[in-house]
């Protein structure tokens, strides 16, 4: 197993995100690896755990990286939450992902939980994806 396309997985994961635009029409930007400090957008994307499993085989190093792209809303309501949920979809099944180091062999929708969080009030749908990558070096 490598653990070594992790960061070029998530740095492609993170600027698809922050420079589609379905997503950036709904929240300008607001894409973090974190919950950003100080005052939040009322709408925001946030990067989330990962789990990494091996996929490597006689042909080289592979993984499988199941991630969570979590939405935050403090609208009253899912909607708004619901429709970047979707474009965040859309940016990430659409065109394949480029990664700096190795290949994306896929990446699949593996299901969503949307809930309100009761101490804030917030909205939240955490995303998962798995995605499938190869080590090329």
């Amino acid at each position: 197993m490598s653990y070594a396309v992790a960061s070029s997985l998530q740095e492609a994961v993170y600027e698809r995100l922050t420079f589609d635009a379905g997503v950036y029409d709904l929240v300008q930007g607001a894409v973090y690896d974190g919950v950003p400090a100080g005052t939040v957008p009322p709408l925001f994307v946030s990067l989330g755990e990962e789990k990494v499993t091996d996929r490597s085989d006689a042909d080289g190093y592979g993984a499988v990286h199941e991630v969570v792209v979590s939405v935050v809303s403090s609208a009253n309501g899912f909607q708004a939450a619901k429709r970047l949920a979707g474009a965040i979809s859309d940016a990430l099944l659409g065109t394949p992902l480029a990664l700096e180091r190795g290949y994306l062999v896929g990446i699949w929708f593996r299901g969503a939980h949307a809930r309100r969080v009761a101490r804030s009030g917030t909205r939240r749908i955490d995303l998962r994806f798995k995605a499938q990558v190869r080590d090329n070096s």
